[in-house]
């Protein structure tokens, strides 16, 4: 299987740099392809511009979101690591969302409304959050962040959700929780 991992974080030395270790040496352990996009590594420029919406109407992309559709079209999974601040996926990723998964690429319009095409696509999230799940399940947040990623962008693109981990209370967490959340991403991705 070709798995493409979305990677958002700025520090090299996060927990969520974790993560993307422990996912992509699973997968690998499997005999799986695993390609990282690292967004902050690649410095990808996440604003849409004027530019952008041109090239659309033409039926085109410019080159950086050509390369990074051409990735997605070749995968099977596409894993997304990143945190949550402020109830949302960070700007580093919305931008590339914004640009990557374009009309004409991710979605069209028909008479009958939007429909997505990305239907071969599998999709698993991984987010950490500073607040713990508690506290948002109270709230509805998770519910909340759920439907407006999974079903707001992904399902949206005709992609099928295999599974959302939330992962809360981060920053105050200890090594043996860190090391428990790792082992148990491990086990869900095997």
């Amino acid at each position: 299987m070709n798995i493409l991992i979305i990677y958002s974080h700025p520090n090299p030395n996060s927990f969520n740099h974790a993560i993307l270790e422990t996912a992509k040496e699973t997968f690998q352990k499997q005999g799986h392809t695993v390609i990282v996009r690292d967004l902050y590594a690649m410095e990808f420029d996440p604003v849409l511009k004027p530019a952008d919406f041109e090239l659309i109407q033409q039926g085109k992309v410019s080159q950086d979101v050509k390369t990074e559709q051409e990735f997605i079209s070749n995968s099977d999974l596409i894993v997304m690591i990143y945190p949550i601040w402020w109830a949302t996926m960070g700007a580093m990723l919305k931008g590339y969302i914004d640009r990557v998964f374009s009309h004409g690429f991710a979605y069209r319009y028909t008479q009958n409304g939007p429909e997505g095409l990305l239907n071969s696509k599998k999709v698993i999230i991984i987010n950490t959050m500073g607040t713990p799940n508690t506290s948002y399940e109270s709230m509805g947040m998770l519910d909340a962040m759920a439907l407006t990623t999974d079903t707001g962008i992904y399902k949206f693109c005709g992609m099928e959700i295999k599974n959302h981990i939330f992962l809360g209370a981060i920053p105050a967490s200890t090594p043996e929780q860190r090391a428990a959340h790792l082992q148990n991403i491990s086990t869900l991705l095997g």
